[in-house]
């Protein structure tokens, strides 16, 4: 909510009910000896006092004329010195007028008469006067209105716990989606959902990074122990369980420990070990079906980006539990619909027993994967079907070795039930497969860069891309993150723009951090028995930029050795650079802001927004800021932070709204001369009873 305000005017006296009565000789002689002692004090006092009364005047006088000390008058004598007083203040009240208006007559000329060059600076100066002006009278009227504020959104029902819109799998069925397509995202019907989800009765907040990687809250997640317990032999190799937490060893058995696995992979490559991942020009791993993220743990200490996504699931979510661990993922699914990620995204892809069909509809999976890969990516599929013994499966495996061919993938190496593939570089090698061999290339009309869960394409996307640059040509992590001229140049962009738009982040994140900090660690105090974390311990992880650009807040933050990874998001209404975002080694995906999030409530630490309500007013939408910060709020975790970054009259009406949401709030201006304010919020931790 919006900070308190406590104003109050100097110089205000509370009439007086009292009814005791002087006789006139005696208040007259007090009256003449009052006026004799102050003098010419007075009048100096009445000089400050009088706009004061002009602004608090009481008229609820009583018929008798009672006075601001409690005493009786009579307006119709003229001659006692008590008029003779009300004469001289009536005078000297036209006199302040007079000035007044001489005053304002005066800077009336002085403005006519200014120079064209000047006009500038009063017209700010006088902006940024009326900016104020409208701050304080909307803190005015929070202090006035008290209990007529708008009123606050209420709670949603426990069964909106762990809800994700757009994923509702009964009703999708009961629209006539199929079981193989009820997981899928459908967004068309979807009826808002204008409430704020609580978090479940015995929630907790989670264990800071790189501890909470580690160790997560049973509370916090949908899966139950029992789930756990009877979820097979993997699982239970992967997961530690006692009564309140979930321990996920960094070498937990996953196919023999998921160390020796990620080693088995960088030397089937070609590679010493998985270190040398980054060398090799792999930085981003689109982890399909990912477990619980164990993959991506393991190959974060490589500096390497793991994205894990999964199908929606109703109860024991991969993608839930990975978020909780502070690592990237979001729910994404194969079936019908491309993902929302540009074409030639990622590094690799990796496919361990995820539960994909590779070798159904035609290959149409499988083309989908290639769109994503970038040239000379790296294709790893672990599953009994690469290794299998009966005849049905090994058709089926058979089926995928020759599609793969027909991609242009080149088959490295298989050890066991794990093959590595390696996508081509060349462009000419599509024109060199035998004439009907395989899918045909997409025609340019239809090689969409960036689809926005368009249906699946049967044709090979990518080829008509400027961005067909394989990534051993490309700079190695971390120097990727700064394109050079040539790469900038497909965008439209000039070097120093982006040097530029970068060290204006680099500015901003400092900036941030330094308003954070002591928000965090002093305005709000530390829960019972927790004491501020050293280093390398953070006090965010998640974040999610729900207006990437061209991605410098997420760079900033890596710059600054922050331990976080950032969600880059490109709404579909505005200008598309998540291609640029991709290539700079970061992850993002393009999404309409009128729709939900494809994730579970309670996902990021910090949700980041700049220029994106301005982005929004531009065009037409069929949503409000309201269903926007509704949205915001599923997705933040209890005691989560939002920091807006919009123009004064966005911010302004962004700060009315933070009531409805229960939000701390405060706007922060960002300098002097600037015409952006900042609006940080907080999202405090309601609890809901334990039934």
């Amino acid at each position: 909510m919006s900070r308190p305000l406590h104003r109050g005017v100097s110089g205000i006296r509370i009439p007086d009910s009292s009814n005791e009565s002087w006789d006139s000789q005696s208040k007259n002689k007090t009256e003449k000896e009052d006026l004799d002692k102050r003098g010419s004090s007075d009048q100096s006092l009445f000089g400050l006092k009088f706009p004061l009364r002009l602004l608090f005047a009481d008229n609820s006088h009583s018929k008798y004329g009672i006075t601001e000390n409690g005493f009786t008058s009579d307006p119709f004598l003229v001659g006692t010195p008590r008029n003779r007083h009300k004469l001289a203040m009536l005078l000297l009240k036209v006199s302040l007028v007079f000035v007044v208006i001489l005053a304002l007559g005066g800077s009336f000329l002085w403005t006519i008469s200014i120079s064209t060059s000047s006009r500038g600076h009063v017209y700010h100066g006088y902006r940024r006067l009326q900016e104020k002006l409208v701050s304080d009278l909307l803190d005015i009227g929070e202090f006035s209105q008290g209990s007529s504020k708008m009123k606050e959104i209420e709670f949603c029902s426990q069964e909106f716990e762990n809800c994700v819109p757009c994923f509702n799998v009964t009703e999708n069925q009961a629209l006539g989606y199929s079981d193989s397509n009820g997981f899928e995202r459908q967004c068309d019907y979807e009826l808002r959902q204008n409430c704020l989800v609580l978090p479940p009765a015995n929630y907790k907040i989670p264990l800071r990074w790189p501890t909470g990687r580690d160790v997560i809250w049973v509370a916090n997640v949908k899966i139950t122990a029992q789930e756990v317990l009877s979820s097979g032999s993997l699982t239970k190799r992967m997961m530690m369980l006692d009564e309140e937490q979930i321990s996920f060893r960094s070498a937990s058995l996953m196919f023999d420990g998921v160390e020796d696995y990620s080693h088995q992979i960088a030397e089937m490559i070609g590679l010493r070990n998985e270190s040398n991942f980054i060398q090799a020009g792999v930085r981003t791993i689109l982890d399909i079906g990912c477990g619980y993220g164990s993959f991506g743990a393991h190959l974060y200490h490589s500096q390497l980006l793991t994205m894990c996504i999964a199908n929606y699931e109703p109860s024991g979510s991969q993608v839930q539990l990975t978020l909780e661990r502070g690592l990237p993922a979001m729910i994404g699914s194969f079936t019908t619909k491309q993902l929302p990620f540009p074409s030639l995204s990622f590094d690799m892809l990796h496919c361990a027993r995820c539960g994909i069909d590779w070798d159904q509809k035609d290959g149409i999976l499988l083309i989908e994967a290639d769109r994503l890969l970038k040239p000379g990516g790296y294709f790893v599929w672990t599953s009994p079907l690469t290794n299998a013994r009966n005849k049905e499966n090994q058709k089926r495996w058979r089926l995928v070795h020759d599609f793969t061919e027909n991609l242009c993938w080149e088959m490295l190496s298989q050890q066991d039930e794990t093959v590595v593939w390696k996508k081509t570089s060349k462009r000419n090698c599509y024109n060199s497969r035998k004439s009907g061999s395989g899918p045909s290339l997409c025609i340019k009309s239809h090689d969409v860069e960036s689809p926005y869960y368009r249906e699946l394409q049967n044709c090979i996307g990518g080829t008509h891309s400027s961005r067909w640059i394989s990534i051993e040509e490309r700079e190695t992590w971390p120097s990727r993150a700064n394109l050079n001229k040539k790469e900038l140049a497909i965008y439209g962009l000039q070097s120093e723009d982006f040097f530029e738009d970068s060290e204006n982040w680099r500015t901003a994140v400092h900036n941030y951090w330094s308003l954070l900090s002591p928000l965090i660690f002093s305005d709000h105090p530390k829960r019972p028995g927790e004491e501020d974390p050293p280093p390398p311990y953070n006090m965010l992880r998640n974040v999610l930029d729900m207006n990437a650009h061209l991605g410098g807040f997420n760079s900033a933050l890596l710059q600054a050795r922050k331990s976080v990874w950032v969600m880059n998001v490109v709404p579909t209404s505005g200008p598309n650079y998540l291609p640029l975002i991709q290539d700079r080694g970061f992850v993002g995906v393009l999404h309409d802001w009128c729709e939900a999030f494809p994730t579970y409530p309670r996902t990021f630490d910090l949700v980041h927004a700049a220029g994106l309500l301005s982005l929004r007013t531009s065009q037409q939408h069929r949503c409000t800021m309201l269903d926007l910060f509704i949205e915001i709020d599923r997705l933040l975790r209890p005691e989560g932070w939002i920091i807006i970054r919009d123009t004064v009259p966005l911010i302004e009406s962004a700060r009315a709204l933070t009531a409805q949401l229960r939000w701390d709030a405060r706007v922060i201006e960002i300098e002097s001369d600037s015409d952006q304010r900042l609006l940080i919020c907080q999202k405090p931790f309601f609890k809901r009873q334990a039934s």
